[in-house]
Order: C-alpha cells, then structure tokens, then sequence
C-alpha cells in the first residue's frame, strides 16, 4: 500500500544528485530526469567523465551540490562513511553504510554475518598468501572457487572457479596471480565448489524494512554463450520479480535487522547456489547492480524518482512491476571487459551508435553521450548498452530483447545470443527442489 507521503510525493519534482566513482548510475539518472525531476551527475573518474554527456547535467563536485539536492543518490560500495555522516545530519540518502560496504568488501566478514542470523555458507578459507594457498591445495585436493577480497574483486576476470577436482589448476592460477597480480590482490579467498543452479534474490531496503515485491534473477557472466570466456561482471541478466520467495525468506530476508541498525537504504542482492541440498550464499551485492538496475527498469511500473525519494526518507512507498519475465542484454565493444584505454581509442572511441529505427523503447545507457543529437560511444570501457526486453514467458521476453538489439548498428559490436536461454532447465529444478 502506498503511504500518504509517498502519494503526495508522487505529485512533486524533486533534484536528484546522482554520484559515482566510474560512471555506472547514468541510466538511472537519465530515467529519472526523463519523468520530470532536476538531476545532476557527478563522476570522479576522469577517464569517464564525458559518459552521459547531453543526456544529464553533470557537475565537478559533488559536496558543492549536496545543499541543492533533495536526495543525493550513490551507485557503488565506497561511499558508506559519506551517506552515513550525510543521513545523520538530515539528508535523505539512497546508497550504502559503513556496514553494507564491507558486507561485499570483506567476503570473510559477509560470510559471518550470514552464519550470525542461521544462513548455512560454503566451506572457505582465507589467505594473504599465494604460497600458502597452494600449499593448501596439495595437502587438501578438491575443486575450488578462487576469489579476491576487496578491491580487487572488482576485477571480475579475476574470480576463478576450477575445473580440476584436485585443485591443481586453481594452484596454476596462483602462482600467476602471484607473478602478474601481487599488488592488487592482497586477500583473497578459497571456497569450495557446490554444484547447482546459480540464483540470485535482491529488493529494495528504506532504512527499516524490504520493499516488496523481490527480484529473483539470472546473471549470466562469462563473455561468450555457453558460460565460456572471460568472466565479465555480467553480459546479461533474465529476472522477474515476486511478491513470496522462498529464497528471499531463507537468506536475505533474515539480514533485516542488520541491514536497519546500520541504516542501509537502497537495493541489496544475494547470489546463492541452490541444489537439492539447500541454498549456499555466495556473496553480497549491497549497492545497484550493473546492468541490472537497467533490466528492472523494463518491468517496473511505478515512478523511479517518487519510489528513490520515499526509501530515502524511510517510506514504504508503492513498488509497482508488470507480471512478467524480464531480459537484458549487454551490447559491447572492444576492449570490455578488459581496461585497454589504446584499445578503446584504436577501435571505439567516439564510434557512432546508429538506430535503423528511430525506436529507443526498451534502449538503456552504458557509456555513451550525446553530441549534436547523436548518440557516440563514451568514457573508455567499452561497455555500450543494455537492452531489455519483457513478456508473459522467457521466450516472449527475450524475443523482445534480441529484436531490439537487431535495430543497432555500432562498429565491432558483440552480445551474447543466450541470455535467459537456461531458463526452463533452471525453473524446473528451482520448482523441483520447492524454491521457486
């Protein structure tokens, strides 16, 4: 039910500062203006400073336009110390805390915090040294998942999961880790690889309380179709959002009190993997996803800027979504998802984005602008845009989402052909298993 203050926000315009480190809120920006409010966007990434350019006003500092704002809105972990000294003097705020940063910071500390409230977790074990990680390995073979803690697990080609039941091709990769990323990669972490569908659950959290209705979703993270390539971050993600989950009530539905001692405001998201044996987090999302913030956005009816300004103010305001299946899919270009500024500069720099169809129905911004009323590729990640597409089942959805694709036209363009593709091996043993 929508609150009364949330109704009489509906009514208003409010002035959105939206802040990021690299440029990832963009598209949420972008929407927002789009329904009227004022936005402002600040990026400190300087590589990425020229994303969303004619799209939004930008602004160089984002403390300098804290008074302006109404809701001052941050899109990435790093920012926690900020919004809490910001909430406490009165500031609505959508982004994380000092706790939910090192939820998804510290793997170790957010695998306690989940055993604290009775989650069942993965076997893991924690190392600050290559060498005793191997050694490890050969006293203990198994099959493992290499993960880096920190900082570093931001680059996602870094996770590793082994193939080799003896762990030897895990010790393999540590000791290139060890040669090639010794001074990014100062903890990471062992854990043990459980077999099953890979399943995330997230919702929006107002200070207090979880907003329903919940989103159960799909990433799909390797580069190429099939689960091959490079680890990506994300190349896609199928969802759709639920109003009971039993895989929200057994994980993240029991971090609510934590969640509200810290003040937390925003959307949160688990990744688990699910068997016949039970649900095994695997980690904390405690900020938007990218590209899954854009995907939601297809299949959510409500006004995003009147919904951003309630749970900043600790409402429970009404979070309407369509009975539907959602896709996005990741359009890129070289050098995504590797950090290669000359190879961005050879292949992509300023590369126009043609629309065979002046159609933008269901076209979200990655890092693009806007010049003289062209759309050009931006900053120097590669990573264009994020298309979606919504229906009554996957496959509506997705046809939806691959059609939209085929009306762009960018130089040296990819995606992945598969996005949603597993949907109905993963519903039936997610419905199998009473989890879905």
């Amino acid at each position: 039910m929508n609150s009364g203050n949330a109704t009489i926000a509906e009514k208003k315009k409010f002035k959105f500062l939206f802040v990021s480190i690299d440029a990832l809120i963009g598209d949420l920006a972008w929407h927002v203006k789009k329904e009227g409010h004022e936005v402002r966007y600040h990026i400190s990434n300087k590589e990425q400073r020229d994303v969303c350019d004619g799209f939004v006003e930008k602004c160089d500092s984002w403390i300098a336009n804290k008074d302006w704002a109404d809701v001052i809105v941050f899109d990435d972990f790093g920012f926690g110390k900020e919004a809490d000294e910001l909430r406490k003097a009165g500031k609505p705020v959508v982004g994380g805390s000092g706790y939910s940063d090192k939820l998804e910071m510290d793997r170790e500390f957010g695998q306690k915090e989940l055993e604290s409230v009775g989650i069942s977790i993965i076997p893991r074990w924690n190392f600050t040294s290559f060498d005793e990680a191997s050694d490890f390995i050969m006293k203990n073979p198994d099959r493992y998942v290499l993960k880096p803690s920190g900082l570093a697990q931001n680059e996602k080609e870094l996770l590793f999961v082994g193939q080799e039941d003896d762990g030897r091709d895990i010790v393999e990769m540590l000791h290139r880790y060890k040669k090639m990323w010794s001074r990014q990669i100062k903890e990471f972490q062992l854990q043990k690889y459980i077999s099953g569908v890979e399943v995330a659950v997230g919702a929006f959290f107002n200070g207090r309380e979880f907003v329903d209705p919940v989103n159960v979703n799909f990433e799909h993270k390797r580069m190429f179709p099939g689960e091959l390539g490079p680890s990506t971050g994300e190349m896609g993600t199928s969802m759709l959002f639920s109003a009971n989950s039993p895989l929200f009530d057994a994980t993240l539905a029991k971090m609510k009190d934590k969640l509200a001692a810290s003040g937390y405001v925003g959307y949160i998201d688990i990744n688990c993997i699910v068997n016949s044996r039970g649900i095994y987090p695997l980690e904390f999302t405690s900020r938007f996803g990218y590209p899954h913030i854009s995907i939601m956005m297809e299949g959510v009816l409500s006004e995003w800027g009147a919904f951003l300004y309630g749970i900043a103010k600790g409402e429970k305001p009404e979070f309407r979504t369509k009975r539907a299946f959602e896709v996005g899919v990741v359009v890129a270009v070289p050098p995504f998802p590797f950090h290669d500024p000359k190879a961005f500069r050879t292949y992509s720099e300023n590369a126009s984005i043609i629309f065979k169809k002046p159609v933008f129905e269901g076209i979200h911004l990655g890092d693009v602008k806007l010049d003289d009323a062209d759309w050009k590729l931006a900053g120097n990640s590669g990573y264009a845009l994020v298309v979606t597409g919504s229906g009554t089942t996957m496959e509506e959805a997705r046809n939806m989402a691959y059609n939209r694709v085929k009306n762009i036209i960018i130089p040296n363009l990819f995606y992945r052909t598969d996005i949603g593709k597993r949907w109905a091996e993963d519903r039936d043993r997610l419905t199998t298993w009473g989890y879905l």
